[in-house]
């Protein structure tokens, strides 16, 4: 797999289905499952990890597509973010294909998949905050056919984890025919890896607004108290329109939950300042705050 491996990989399989995968993983308990391998093989080639098995899901094509299930897509694992990125994709959800297009390189979009970077759940995950605003839930096939469903979140806040023998099959996320706006900040110019990325989506028919901040913690968080605060303030049978004052609070809002200042010490003296790395990311989420809202209410 790679020419300093000191140990080579014993055995690669190539289910046709997404059943014979998990039967697949299930015969060889310490099979890893590769689709894209953009993470599995910097983690190879690093000396991080010799898997002794392979189970490729390149050839499953029930896991490449989506469909459409009560109200809702079912997103196939497999979808490259290539894939999501396209303008069919992006008029079905429209935050998730902006975070496909910012997910690094065309070999890296070409390559990467929408289940991988839930299954890796590094912080820097692109698709992570907006699939944690969506809402959206996880579709796990398990051994002898099962199936199961969790949210997103609980899985990335390690609530609820993978068992032995299951994948990630399919992502099921509402259809909300509403504005959704991504935006991420990097510490340079093009695509590259988030310092701090924001998702916006609006849900008029519960007058909801759903934030959520990636890169700057293990997990993507949600301002939840901002989220009820700001729509309170939208009037949703109208122009739903903010002032620019109410925007920059909502960035505010959600820079301060997210980035909350230190705690003041135990004898009652004045809480230290944040160190100014932090400072300068606090003021970057609340920028991507409040220009993600402001674009999605335009």
């Amino acid at each position: 797999m790679t020419t300093h491996a000191p140990q080579a990989t014993q055995s690669v399989t190539l289910p046709a289905s997404l059943d014979e995968a998990v039967a697949a993983l299930g015969a060889m308990p310490a099979a890893v499952p590769v689709a894209g391998g953009t993470d599995l093989m910097a983690a190879v080639n690093k000396g991080l990890l010799r898997p002794s098995a392979l189970v490729g899901l390149g050839r499953i094509s029930e896991l490449r597509g989506w469909h459409y299930q009560d109200g809702h897509a079912l997103l196939g694992a497999g979808l490259t973010h290539a894939r999501m990125g396209r303008p069919d994709f992006a008029a079905l959800i429209p935050a998730l294909a902006a975070s496909a297009r910012a997910a690094g390189p065309p070999q890296i979009r070409n390559a990467g998949t929408l289940g991988g970077n839930i299954a890796t759940a590094a912080p820097t995950g692109d698709a992570l905050p907006v699939l944690a605003a969506l809402e959206a839930e996880l579709v796990i096939a398990g051994p002898g056919g099962a199936r199961r469903e969790i949210p997103v979140s609980h899985l990335l806040a390690g609530r609820e984890m993978l068992e032995p023998a299951e994948l990630i099959g399919f992502v099921r996320v509402p259809l909300l025919h509403a504005p959704q706006v991504f935006l991420k900040a990097t510490g340079r110019t093009g695509p590259g890896r988030a310092t701090a990325s924001v998702a916006i989506v609006l849900d008029p028919a519960r007058r909801g607004v759903r934030c959520a901040v990636g890169a700057i913690a293990p997990m993507p968080l949600r301002p939840l108290e901002a989220e009820r605060w700001i729509a309170s303030l939208i009037d949703w049978d109208a122009e739903r329109g903010l002032a620019p004052d109410a925007l920059a609070a909502f960035g505010e809002y959600v820079a301060a939950a997210c980035i909350p200042d230190q705690a003041p010490p135990a004898d009652g003296g004045q809480a230290p300042p944040l160190p100014p790395a932090v400072l300068h990311l606090r003021r970057t989420v609340a920028a991507l705050a409040r220009r993600a809202l402001g674009r999605a209410l335009s």
